[in-house]
């Protein structure tokens, strides 16, 4: 094939590919031992960061942007008259080695829209991995889409080769999916996460037994949704985040605001994109849960559904429950400490440290890092430079915000009027 139309693919089916954001490496631990090709350990994905800081990249592309289904909100639907290209598995091999020597990238991030059927589909994504891996001894990060409906014998499969997988719920809620894909159901995503985890769990447990167990997905499984599109609430999107964090043991979720690509009466107008701005409080709100201890239900209700876009959601529960403050940072519990606004969990840490040698101050505070112009109002330490006021959370709020600056404070896309 030529080289034109090859580059007329990749343009094609890259572009088509940049919607996916579930992509990231972090967990993968496949070392190169045989002189071959690349090394998982510690990479990544295309312009993103492992756990130590560096930027990394991966070829991010689509195996083939056809697809049999027509879901109202994805650019690549059967009813759009789009340019449609599909690659060879021997071409999509070739231009992830080509593009290593070069030292473009560092693994490779495969997707693929559904043609024929799911089995068709995942066989052809299996393969790449397979042919990387044991043709061309490449050991670098490979992160495979799991394709919806697809059998257990391939998901299986495509474990042992990629370090990663995941499958995108698309929709947060099942009433959403039906709405905006109603030849899709939600039992066909669940069923491949279903198989994911079992693999997993049963590779670690062999594992502990026989050190010589191939790796399965040693990196896990994500997930995608998209935000906006059907109109859910903050609340109803993280229960969904929740449910799938406790049910199948995911690494990730990751949440795409909408972007407006059709006039459909069902989806939002072109022109109304989701506010960054929200995706922001959502990861927020997810990292919360995962590292902070929140329960969902603390920051989320059916009494307050939606997240404050002015603050961040520590602030929000905060403010919303002053009663458990001013809390002692020298005597504290490291899950109360979680809880102040302007701490993070390296700051956690180190006061725990800290205090073992001495009772801290407002100085050793600012010196171990803590965001005093949040913290202030939620803490009392071992000085009396403070003087302790009865203020309102509006009050309090009020002052963060006045001394505050974001790089999201602009004026907000009209969207948001659907969610109120």
């Amino acid at each position: 094939m030529s080289f034109q139309r090859t580059q007329e693919k990749l343009k094609i089916l890259a572009d088509a590919a940049k919607y996916d954001v579930s992509c990231s490496s972090s967990g993968s631990n496949r070392f190169n031992t045989t002189k071959g090709l690349g090394d998982a350990t510690g990479m990544g994905i295309c312009h993103s960061y492992t756990e130590d800081g560096r930027c990394v990249s991966l070829l991010k592309i689509l195996l083939t942007n056809y697809c049999i289904f027509d879901c109202a909100y994805c650019v690549t639907r059967k009813s759009n008259d789009i340019k449609r290209a599909a690659f060879k598995v021997q071409e999509v091999v070739d231009l992830t080695i080509n593009f290593y020597r070069r030292n473009y990238i560092e693994g490779l991030f495969l997707s693929s829209g559904i043609f024929k059927s799911a089995d068709y589909t995942m066989e052809r994504l299996v393969a790449v991995a397979k042919k990387l891996r044991l043709e061309e001894n490449f050991n670098g990060y490979i992160h495979l889409k799991s394709i919806p409906g697809a059998s257990d014998e391939l998901m299986r499969e495509a474990g042992l080769y990629a370090d990663r997988l995941s499958v995108n719920i698309e929709i947060p809620t099942e009433s959403g999916l039906k709405k905006l894909a109603p030849d899709k159901k939600r039992e066909d995503f669940i069923k491949p996460m279903v198989k994911v985890k079992n693999e997993i769990i049963q590779y670690k447990a062999e594992k502990k037994i026989i050190k010589s167990t191939p790796k399965y997905a040693p990196a896990g499984q994500s997930t995608q949704m998209i935000i906006g599109a059907s109109g859910e609430n903050d609340f109803q999107i993280m229960q969904t985040s929740n449910f799938f964090y406790k049910n199948y043991n995911l690494k990730r979720v990751y949440y795409s605001g909408y972007v407006p690509i059709s006039y459909d009466n069902r989806l939002p107008q072109i022109g109304t994109a989701v506010p960054m701005l929200r995706e922001n409080r959502l990861y927020q709100t997810d990292w919360l849960m995962r590292f902070y201890g929140f329960d969902v239900s603390e920051i989320l209700n059916e009494q307050h559904q939606h997240l404050d876009l002015d603050i961040d959601p520590k602030l929000g529960w905060a403010l919303r429950n002053l009663h458990e403050f001013p809390v002692d940072v020298n005597t504290a519990d490291k899950r109360m400490l979680a809880r102040i606004p302007g701490l993070g969990m390296k700051s956690v840490h180190k006061i725990i440290n800290a205090r073992r040698f001495r009772r801290l101050n407002w100085e050793h505070l600012k010196k171990i890092g803590v965001a005093l112009n949040r913290a202030q109002y939620f803490i009392i330490c071992d000085s009396n430079q403070f003087e302790k006021r009865d203020l309102t959370s509006e009050k309090i709020k009020g002052l963060i915000l006045q001394n505050s600056t974001s790089k999201y404070r602009k004026s907000l896309s009209n969207q948001l009027s659907l969610f109120g």
